[in-house]
């Protein structure tokens, strides 16, 4: 289900193209023949598919969860009223678009003498005639795909006010970014939905999760969701903005795939509900969230903020209907008020600064000729995967992936601002009058693939990560992680204070605070600070070497971990580790344990991996035992301490989930 912090297990486009573009499940289509697309796999996985293709196909599925979502009864007849419009008068379950293979120990044939047997947890044989196949699904801890298409890298200024376009294509683009936005409002970065491959769009953007103030939701179809777990991968609680009845069908949708609880994914996002219909203000910035027709629910989001005497406005109109067919189904439907429908479209033609549109030109989605009267100074054409017809091109703008539409120019120093925030933060009591000391640094600008430090090489000075990525690379020491805004590279105590313990590269765009060597930590003595961050230097260094703790942590949070970490010790070789506390998870810095079950070895367990976190976080044991291998000592922390940093807690729920599965055998 996750694999590297992010979906593995998505199947609702490759499912929704059969249904819809190939028309297996389109009514009187000559492709819907009755054979049904087919899923394969264990019992708990095509449960879990069925469950999350269901969510994607319908989103809410009663009247009861519509009023649930804070509809009154009235505005759930009207929403209900549409979905049936999109499901041909019927909601049906997903068992009865698809066919499944349950596959368990023995082979078991898909179709038309085709063979499949699986072997191990994601690892299949596939026959047909003789002939066989393996198949290994599974990706290493520290595997790196390159993007699916070329994204370039892009300088991105953090403006007052401004629309960065991070995609324009639809779910089937090949080439292209699914639609969405970035807003950045007074130097703070939100995304307008998140679609796949968002990690890359980010590091070509020069973004850093840490970075991101937010998510604004339009709706719950995997091009504008499956990024959702990229967002997850920050040390804060990123806030998450949408309308209640799209967030339940977010939350229901996520809920299905990962088998998790509703109410889990309070703890990795930082819910704010948005009032639809209202101007919602958000420290400054406004957004208006319009029910928009769509077989899930979904809003159009407008944004807005005050300046110079007036409103500048950003519309946001992704997965939008026709207006044609909306005026149609008014006319010949009884079920809907007198204007319902037109107050929708007036809606979507209402004039703005700037308007991204849908022309994906289907049942379910916009067409660009309903737009050649808008009076907006500014359109731009989003989700399809063609190229613009002249008609089209007459109509609207492209908006090539990277670029920024500027709406309010920024006249402040962001870069210094962002300093301050970052410095203020790690050195915490610091007047500002002193801090000043620091910041009266030159800011330097680093291309993408610029290597900052070389491994071995002498630190002359430090760098804080102001804007985009850069990773630390030791390949001695198999040590691969990343680092974003906040992060300050190079500090060191102790031995070898000198020499750079990693080659610290960027992978995009990269403005830094380069602060001279001595005069810093001539600063942290005259401040009384040089004791306590050499104290907890070596337990920060050795959490970097960490796969749980090595990627996306402030410094602030990297201290704050190193701080809270007791040392524990099991030296009885060939004994059972039993005596836990079951409020902590312990890591492992030297020795080896052996997790097995029923006298076979499962995992093996070495310096830099954890365990504990059955009882400690999800609150019951594996059907396992602990065998010390090696003399055993490490770490361990109090999940008090962890519990408010979504990458943890995510790469947590991912190791929780393979282990449960090994525990399974291969059922």
């Amino acid at each position: 289900m996750l694999q590297g912090g992010h979906f593995s297990n998505l199947a609702e486009f490759p499912v929704l193209q059969m249904l819809y573009r190939q028309g297996m499940g389109i009514p009187g289509h000559p492709n819907n023949t009755g054979r049904k697309p087919l899923l394969i796999g264990n019992s708990r996985q095509i449960q879990a598919q069925l469950e999350y293709i269901y969510r994607g196909n319908y989103g809410l599925i009663s009247m009861d969860e519509l009023l649930e979502a804070g509809l009154s009864r009235e505005e759930a007849e009207l929403v209900w009223n549409l979905k049936m419009e999109f499901a041909y008068g019927k909601i049906k379950r997903t068992d009865q678009l698809l066919d499944s293979i349950i596959l368990r120990d023995q082979e078991v044939e898909i179709r038309d003498n085709i063979y499949i047997r699986r072997d191990d947890i994601n690892q299949f044989t596939i026959s047909y005639m003789g002939e066989m196949v393996s198949v290994d699904l599974n990706i290493p801890v520290y595997k790196r795909y390159p993007a699916p298409y070329p994204l370039g890298f892009h300088d991105i200024k953090r403006e007052y006010f401004g629309v960065v376009h991070s995609g324009q294509g639809d779910g089937w683009d090949i080439n292209r970014p699914c639609m969405a936005s970035i807003i950045v409002y007074q130097g703070k970065i939100y995304l307008v939905d998140a679609g796949p491959n968002i990690a890359y769009c980010l590091i070509a953007l020069g973004i850093g999760i840490n970075e991101i103030e937010g998510i604004f939701h339009t709706h719950c179809h995997d091009d504008h969701f499956a990024g959702l777990p990229t967002l997850v991968l920050s040390d804060h609680r990123i806030k998450y903005f949408a309308t209640p009845f799209v967030r339940a069908s977010v939350f229901k949708k996520i809920s299905a795939l990962l088998s998790l609880p509703e109410e889990d994914f309070f703890e990795f996002f930082d819910v704010h509900d948005l009032e639809e219909g209202m101007w919602n203000d958000i420290d400054g910035l406004e957004v208006k969230p319009r029910l928009s027709p769509h077989p899930v629910e979904t809003t159009t989001l407008s944004f807005r903020t005050f300046w110079g005497g007036r409103h500048y406005t950003y519309a946001h109109l992704t997965d939008i209907i026709g207006c044609d067919c909306l005026r149609a189904k008014e006319g010949k439907s009884k079920i809907f008020p007198a204007g319902y429908l037109q107050k929708i479209v007036d809606g979507y033609l209402e004039p703005v600064d700037l308007k991204k549109i849908d022309i994906g030109t289907d049942m379910v989605h916009g067409r660009a000729n309903d737009f050649e009267d808008d009076r907006s100074n500014r359109i731009i054409l989003g989700h399809t995967a063609v190229p613009l017809k002249d008609y089209q091109k007459e109509i609207g703008s492209s908006a090539p992936f990277g670029m920024i539409d500027v709406l309010i120019k920024s006249d402040s120093e962001t870069l210094v601002e962002k300093a301050y925030l970052y410095l203020s933060d790690y050195l915490a009591g610091i007047e500002e009058h002193d801090l000043k000391q620091l910041l009266n640094n030159q800011i330097v600008d680093f291309n993408p693939g610029t290597i900052i430090l070389r491994r071995d090489s002498s630190i002359t000075y430090l760098y804080l990560i102001l804007t985009g990525i850069v990773e630390m690379i030791n390949v001695e020491r198999g040590i691969y992680n990343t680092f974003s805004s906040g992060a300050l590279i190079g500090e060191r105590y102790g031995e070898n204070t000198s020499l750079s313990n990693a080659t610290y590269r960027t992978i995009s765009f990269v403005h830094a605070l380069k602060i001279p060597v001595s005069p810093y930590y001539r600063f942290v003595e005259d401040h009384q600070l040089l004791r306590s961050l050499s104290q907890l230097f070596s337990r920060k260094e050795f959490l970097l070497h960490t796969w749980l703790f090595g990627e996306s942590l402030s410094p602030r949070v990297q201290t704050s971990i190193a701080e809270h970490l007791v040392p524990y010790e099991f030296d009885k070789v060939g004994s059972l580790i039993s005596a836990l506390d079951e409020r902590f998870i312990y890591v492992i810095e030297r020795g080896a344990v052996a997790r097995s079950m029923d006298g076979r070895i499962v995992e093996q367990l070495e310096a830099g991996d954890f365990f504990g976190e059955d009882v400690a976080v999800f609150g019951h044991a594996y059907q396992s035992e602990l065998l010390i291998q090696a003399p055993v000592s490490g770490y361990r922390l109090h999940t008090e301490h962890i519990m408010d940093i979504p990458i943890i807690r995510w790469k947590l729920l991912e190791t929780h989930q393979k282990r449960i599965r090994a525990s399974r055998g291969r059922n």
